[in-house]
């Protein structure tokens, strides 16, 4: 086989980049948790010095850590002055974990997906699942770490207008199920927004419904929301105004069966908002950095949890706007559209 050079370098240099950015990962972790890149961001320009000071660290660390994030990109350096720095648009990727851009918690979901690699290479050969709750605890903080930011900058101010009816149906005071609600970060959010509103919140992992639990109680709304330990296919009650599914329709075992117990729930004028990772239809559309992203963790994470349930229909997390109305529809809902949409995610109305 003769190898054409200046393809091998490509790929070469492709390899190289994932490598470092592989390598690079813990270490955009150890920032965050370290207090460096809030520190940068308050206090810099600084020094590896300067900002082992601020953050009472060790300069040697620090020095080696500050070199390695300015060659991949995320602070800026000035060789004259030997400081370090932010610009606006890496502050708020690395630093604001308000804003939509923050992608810290995307590393700690990759980090902690990746404890799995044993598992996951015997799931290969046998075809069975990985459950959600066989993963380490980073995953669950993760993915609360890095999709609150989303859900904060778009849920309440675009996402629900987007929605026939919701606003006014929440203003005035209904009643609402979070399915697959983690930590509850989605729940809270809505119930500080609507307090005339009452609110459950549903998952089947018990420890994330303990911290859901704990989260409504800092945030003052416990009073008005639930959490119960429960699948997508068995949460209790009925006569649902609204009901919620973020970033975890593609998860499950069975979505048709899930689809149709939310139908089950909902009033008859009721709405299903179905929160889900932007992707297309084709395969060919998702070749790019998103879907690079999108495709790697639903092998890690959301193709094994959904194999680890009954697997009568394994979305995985590119399933596209097509994959999802096929399987909502065929739950039962009649009404199905895109109602919005953002760089990472395409939101869904469904009605009965």
């Amino acid at each position: 086989m003769t190898l054409d050079e200046a393809r091998l370098n490509q790929q070469m240099q492709t390899a190289l980049t994932d490598f470092g950015a592989t390598a690079h990962a813990p270490l955009v972790v150890l920032g965050d948790e370290l207090g460096l890149y809030e520190a940068l961001a308050d206090a810099g320009p600084l020094t590896s010095e300067g900002l082992a000071a601020e953050t009472n660290t060790a300069e040697r660390y620090v020095r080696e850590w500050l070199r390695s994030q300015a060659a991949g990109g995320y602070v800026t350096y000035d060789p004259e002055t030997d400081r370090y720095s932010f610009t606006p648009e890496q502050a708020a990727v690395l630093a604001d974990e308000t804003s939509p851009a923050f992608m810290v918690g995307n590393f700690r979901v990759a980090l902690s997906a990746a404890g799995i690699e044993p598992q996951l290479a015997e799931a290969f050969r046998t075809g069975e699942g990985v459950g959600w709750h066989e993963h380490d605890a980073g995953l669950f903080h993760g993915v609360e770490h890095a999709w609150e930011p989303q859900y904060g900058a778009h849920l309440v101010d675009e996402w629900i207008p987007a929605l026939d009816g919701v606003d006014a149906t929440l203003e005035a005071g209904g009643r609402v199920a979070d399915v697959g609600c983690g930590h509850g970060a989605s729940t809270v959010l809505l119930a500080e927004a609507y307090p005339e509103s009452t609110f459950v919140g549903v998952d089947y992992h018990e420890p994330s419904i303990a911290t859901a639990r704990e989260r409504a109680e800092a945030a003052g709304v416990a009073d008005r929301v639930t959490f119960e330990v429960a699948g997508a296919k068995s949460y209790d009650g009925g006569e649902y105004d609204f009901v919620t599914t973020f970033d975890a329709f593609h998860d499950l075992g069975d979505p048709v069966g899930a689809a149709a117990h939310v139908r089950d729930t909902l009033t008859d004028d009721g709405t299903w908002m179905i929160v889900e990772l932007f992707a297309d239809d084709r395969v060919e559309d998702n070749l790019d950095p998103m879907g690079r992203a999108a495709y790697s963790i639903s092998t890690l994470v959301c193709t094994p949890c959904a194999l680890d349930q009954e697997a009568e229909r394994v979305l995985g997390a590119q399933a596209g706007e097509s994959g999802i109305r096929e399987a909502v529809t065929d739950g039962g809902f009649t009404r199905f559209r895109r109602a919005a949409e953002t760089p990472l995610n395409l939101v869904f109305e469904a009605k009965p």
